[in-house]
């Protein structure tokens, strides 16, 4: 026979002895492995509740943070626009009244343009009467 299988075959008895071994050991030992998985459990199940219990504090005070923030940065704007009311009321107050609004300033433009046309119109001819044909 030769060596390459016989080797082969010892290596594989050895493996499995092993490994039947670490069985044998494994399954006396299984009681204090359980109860020691019994406690990590706890324990683990105890630092979770106060994991969260830290979590709700801090999600808390991060919210009285941004409520803070946006209440500082509110009473700026509102600041701000009472500001800018009196500047508007000043600069109004100093233009003084108005004489015509933007709809008649409309109006008016409109007139002036169709007067303008007109008056070309009058000019272009020469100011001569002609004599119309389509009354014959």
């Amino acid at each position: 026979m030769r060596q390459g299988p016989l080797f082969l075959l010892v290596v594989i008895l050895s493996i499995g002895a092993a490994a039947h071994a670490e069985e044998s050991q494994g399954s006396s030992n299984s009681t204090p492995l359980s109860l020691s998985a019994g406690s990590q459990i706890t324990d683990l199940q105890q630092r979770l509740k106060e994991s969260e219990r830290q979590r709700e504090e801090l999600s808390q005070q991060l919210q009285s943070a941004d409520a803070e923030r946006e209440s500082a940065q509110l009473s700026r704007l509102r600041q701000e626009n009472q500001r800018l009311k009196l500047q508007l009321k000043e600069v109004q107050a100093s233009a003084g009244p108005r004489l015509l609004t933007d709809q008649q300033q409309w109006f008016v433009t409109g007139a002036g343009v169709a007067l303008l046309a007109l008056l070309c119109g009058i000019f272009a001819s020469g100011g001569r009467r002609q004599r119309r044909q389509w009354l014959n």
